[in-house]
């Protein structure tokens, strides 16, 4: 994401560790979640960044979920205040319900988004993802944050995720190493 005072001048930063609290809402479901995540991105050269993350969820401890996920993003600058976006990782799902035995699936998740500065302080994304999991199918869905850059090192965010089933909200602290 933006740092504020490199921004303008070097694009985006695709090198950071963020930290998220976040709850989920399934669907159909009368147990809400909440969890924690990390995830991260190391920009390798300048339009190619390796990206990685773990998320783990509580279902009012009836449920518990944990996802993490690895693979590759690549990125460009549609404008110099904009970047259009995009990644392809592999996905490993666990959902473990009290009583039952532990569900695992893995698969693979693609990406495509915008990353834009409104100002040198804020940041907007937005963005599309297709996720096709061996056992449980395939899925769409969508998400989009904003990013608060309080440092060049440092910014906060809240961000929302949307699909046919979940949705999911987030505020996440994100740190910058490098641009």
């Amino acid at each position: 994401m933006a740092m504020s005072g490199l921004a303008f001048a070097d694009g985006f930063s695709y090198t950071y560790v963020q930290a998220s609290y976040g709850t989920v809402d399934i669907d159909n479901v009368s147990v809400d979640g909440d969890g924690l995540g990390l995830n991260g991105s190391f920009g390798i050269t300048d339009n190619l960044n390796i990206v990685g993350g773990w998320r783990t969820a509580d279902f009012d401890s009836i449920a518990d979920a944990d996802e993490w996920s690895l693979g590759l993003g690549v990125h460009t600058p549609v404008t110099e205040l904009m970047d259009v976006t995009a990644s392809v990782s592999y996905v490993d799902v666990e959902f473990d319900v009290l009583g039952l035995p532990v569900a695992e699936d893995d698969g693979f998740e693609l990406k495509v988004g915008l990353r834009a500065n409104v100002t040198s302080l804020i940041e907007v994304n937005a963005g599309v993802s297709y996720i096709d999991l061996s056992n449980a199918g395939d899925d769409t869905g969508f998400e989009g944050g904003v990013l608060f850059n309080f440092t060049d090192m440092f910014s906060l965010g809240l961000s929302g995720e949307w699909d046919d089933d979940v949705s999911t909200y987030s505020l996440s602290g994100r740190v910058y190493f490098g641009n």
